[in-house]
């Protein structure tokens, strides 16, 4: 939340005098975003009272090739490619209207490179946002992933999902804005949802 946020931004100054900051979160579900954004207060601390320049990139749902669809922490995009491929039905949290800003993997390496190119002043030492600011619900996700998959593998189109518990923690929407990163990197993503998803699915047939 904000008021966490500031309070932890106030700690941080508090405590920088001293040499050490030591903070804790338990039981948290916002634990990771403090930590992302405590990130990016250490790299404002060292850009003005070292002159180190430095950008902070968020990342937004990436996907793409080589995306691994095992273990306990595999992203929902190869799940729902396995699982269909197999034809077995996938799992949903919730009912499918969370929407999330998906982001293919080209976009990615794009904004990587023109952060670490960066000349001008100022488009160092800021924070962006790496996304395609395109809201996109699990529903349509999964449409789209069986549709891609159907055209070569027809069982496919047939395997509805299997709907779950929301789960803990997840926030209901997440869209980005990148005019902030159009206008100070000259990011531009090539990939939108459909594009990159087509590109990935060709490489999981070849690969899974």
């Amino acid at each position: 939340s904000r008021k966490e946020l500031d309070r932890l931004t106030f700690e941080i100054k508090k405590y920088k005098a001293k040499g050490l900051i030591w903070l804790k979160f338990e039981n948290s579900q916002f634990s990771g975003s403090i930590t992302k954004y405590l990130d990016e207060l250490f790299a404002m601390n060292f850009a003005s009272d070292y002159g180190i320049e430095t950008v902070g990139l968020r990342y937004f749902n990436v996907f793409g090739r080589r995306q691994d669809p095992q273990g306990a922490y595999a992203a929902v995009i190869p799940l729902f490619v396995k699982k269909l491929m197999q034809h077995d039905p996938p799992v949903i949290n919730g009912d499918g209207s969370y929407s999330r800003d998906f982001t293919y993997v080209d976009n990615v390496v794009q904004a990587n490179h023109l952060a670490a190119l960066a000349e001008d002043s100022q488009a160092v030492n800021q924070v962006y946002n790496v996304a395609q600011s395109e809201r996109t619900t699990l529903n349509q996700l999964f449409d789209l992933i069986r549709s891609l998959i159907g055209a070569f593998d027809s069982k496919a189109l047939d395997i509805t999902p299997v709907y779950g518990p929301n789960r803990a923690g997840d926030i209901p929407h997440s869209l980005a804005s990148i005019e902030k990163a159009k206008k100070l990197l000259g990011y531009s993503p090539t990939h939108n949802v459909r594009q990159g998803m087509t590109e990935a699915i060709e490489w999981y047939r070849a690969n899974l």
